[in-house]
């Protein structure tokens, strides 16, 4: 197996030996680095040139993201480690970038580093997608845009475009405004943590809906939400009452 060099940039000792010793344990052609800081760090980057580097996001003073900002290329796989959940999960999952929760749990670890290694070209950290998570940070509000990863890499789409989100299995099929489609790797039901809190409705096991942009119920068939890109979604008798309450008020 094709050797790979990974680099962990920690500034508790005690994560970083967790850290090795995970890898050394389930991923033993692995090469390893450590840094304590950002600076040694960014040096280890340019002479090491890691293929995963795992990131804590907290720093004396600093951030990890503000090494990312001095990196002009990222061709790694990246994995933040960060003990700060309420912040890390929601704003990680609306940027798609890959987190793990500390204290680190073995399972969630092994299928994290085992999907950052089997990229053959790691997809690059996009500007956006650090913008979503400092946008956590500067404020209550939520972000108005959606990191989305396709088979392509990375879609960053406004919010309010999205019409409706159908569910292929473990993919999803998001439809957009101009007749634009985009078929994602994640499921329908992590699209639906992101998205409640922006008036979106799951009408159906197989759909979740734009409340803005329906603009008609039918009474047939048991129920049928029309959109305004002249779409009929099913809508399912459990959630059918519900719908109608919150649409009328």
């Amino acid at each position: 197996m094709e050797e790979k060099g990974v680099l962990i940039v920690d500034d508790e000792l005690q994560s970083r030996a967790l850290i090795r010793k995970l890898i050394t344990i389930y991923f033993p052609h692995c090469s390893i680095q450590e840094a304590s800081d950002l600076e040694t760090a960014e040096v280890l980057i340019h002479s090491f040139n890691p293929d995963l580097v795992f990131l804590d996001i907290q720093f004396k003073g600093e951030t990890g993201f503000d090494l990312l900002d001095r990196l002009s290329d990222i061709s790694f796989s990246l994995i933040f480690t960060t003990a700060h959940s309420e912040f890390a999960i929601k704003a990680f999952k609306y940027s798609a970038l890959d987190y793990l929760l500390k204290p680190i749990d073995i399972d969630e670890f092994q299928a994290a580093v085992s999907k950052a290694l089997s990229k053959p070209n790691p997809t690059p950290i996009q500007a956006d997608q650090i913008h979503f998570i400092r946008q956590f940070k500067s404020g209550p509000d939520l972000p108005d845009k959606l990191t989305i990863p396709t088979v392509d890499g990375f879609l960053f789409v406004t919010i309010s475009d999205i019409i409706y989100c159908h569910s292929l299995g473990n993919y999803t099929e998001i439809y957009l405004s101009k007749n634009q489609k985009i078929l994602s790797s994640r499921t329908l039901g992590s699209f639906q943590e992101l998205l409640q809190q922006h008036s979106f409705y799951r009408v159906h096991r197989s759909f979740l809906v734009n409340l803005a942009h329906v603009t008609m119920y039918k009474k047939k068939d048991g129920g049928l939400l029309v959109m305004d890109s002249g779409d009929e979604i099913e809508i399912s008798r459990a959630n059918r009452d519900h719908f109608l309450k919150i649409m009328t008020g």
